[in-house]
């Protein structure tokens, strides 16, 4: 019998779609690149230009070619960190409150706000 895949518990990630990435672990390290979707419930985003994989499609209507195809594939979040859009460095995020009550994400180096 095939063993289910463990769903992991939904969390709140400090990473979101738009942000720029840089990898820290894995083939890809060192390569920053644009988060393209975010997968909360598997912990795992698609970044732009990291971690190919190859897809083998069958002949359709719509594509009657087939063949290979190179897409992203999901990267799990402990791989990845947020570029700081004000220092420009991979950095650890916190969060704050502002007098109005609403939550930012802030830089742990430069104490910016991330959040546009």
């Amino acid at each position: 019998m095939a063993k289910r895949k463990e769903k992991l518990k939904p969390i709140h990630l400090k990473i979101k779609k738009g942000d720029i990435v840089e990898v820290i672990a894995g083939n890809d390290r060192g390569k920053r690149g644009k988060v393209l979707k975010v997968y909360p419930r598997v912990q795992k985003v698609i970044v732009e230009s990291i971690k190919f994989m190859k897809k083998h499609t069958r002949a359709t209507q719509t594509n009657p070619q087939g063949g290979i195809q190179t897409r992203e594939a999901p990267i799990h979040i402990s791989n990845l960190m947020l570029i700081c859009p004000s220092c420009g460095y991979p950095a650890r995020i916190g969060h704050h409150f502002l007098e109005d009550g609403t939550k930012v994400r802030v830089c742990r180096k430069c104490n910016e706000i991330v959040d546009k």
